[in-house]
């Protein structure tokens, strides 16, 4: 894939950003900088940072996490649901003691919580678990009992989408572990991109895996894992709206089944 070059200066403006100086998307890479982003127009900050997710692709995941640690230093916080610890360890090989964002829904999976628990105890993260600003029977107090099921779009917000708003506001990137394959949704992510919605940079470091280089990677390094992956559950959200998957059904089929419901709002 070829890319036009792109030089971004510290106090840029629009016109400051050309393709004379950056020859090659590695020289783009290395010459990024990222405190000017904030200067740009959002369109010309989109186009910069689609020229560098262009110069991105193909990389391998370790290598993505270098620049970003590169890139943004200790500014950048790594979102991990605990369904697996690949994140958590990818990062903590670059910036020790990394920030690894666990929204702590009040519904997790036991396994899921323990899966937490050895994060914390084998890794070098400091974990952060965003709470929602409801204790689940403060939830149910006010809307009433199991709102997951009646609508689990709000359940989903007070639970994991504000908490997550909350959590990102005022830095400068997080990163999280989307990959294409795993929905028509996410078909077409890049690799980063401006986050308009809570703005700041989004990296999405395993956006190309499959199924394979997900294991591949967890084998390498001997990573534990949740035990509801073997149990069938190759996508985990809370309990309540995620349930066993049969062989043959796509993966995420087990996330709040029977709805028309396929996100839970934070990657949309």
């Amino acid at each position: 894939m070829t890319t036009a070059p792109i030089h971004v200066t510290a106090d840029v403006t629009t016109a400051d950003v050309t393709t004379a100086d950056v020859t090659t998307p590695d020289d783009m890479l290395a010459t990024f900088d990222v405190t000017s982003l904030r200067g740009l127009l959002p369109a010309e900050r989109d186009r910069v940072l689609a020229a560098i997710s262009a110069a991105l692709e193909g990389k391998p995941a370790e290598e993505i996490a270098a620049w970003t640690a590169r890139t943004f230093g200790r500014d950048v916080i790594v979102a991990a649901s605990m369904q697996d610890l690949i994140l958590p360890h990818l990062f903590a090989e670059v910036i020790p003691d990394v920030e690894v964002l666990f929204l702590q829904t009040g519904y997790h999976f036991d396994e899921t919580l323990q899966t937490l628990k050895v994060a914390i105890r084998d890794l070098a993260i400091t974990t952060i678990e965003a709470l929602p600003r409801q204790s689940v029977a403060e939830q149910d107090a006010q809307y009433g009992e199991k709102l997951h099921d009646r609508d689990p779009n709000l359940c989903c917000f007070l639970r994991k989408v504000d908490p997550l708003a909350r959590s990102l506001d005022g830095r400068a990137a997080w990163v999280t572990g989307v990959r294409r394959i795993e929905a028509p949704t996410r078909a077409n992510t890049a690799i980063i991109a401006w986050d308009h919605k809570h703005d700041l940079v989004k990296i999405n470091p395993l956006v190309t895996w499959s199924d394979e280089d997900v294991e591949a990677y967890q084998d390498v390094h001997d990573l534990p894992r949740n035990p509801l992956v073997a149990q069938g559950y190759p996508s985990i959200g809370c309990a309540p709206c995620t349930r066993k998957v049969a062989p043959g059904e796509d993966p995420r089929a087990g996330r709040w089944s029977g709805n028309d419901k396929t996100e839970c709002g934070i990657h949309t």
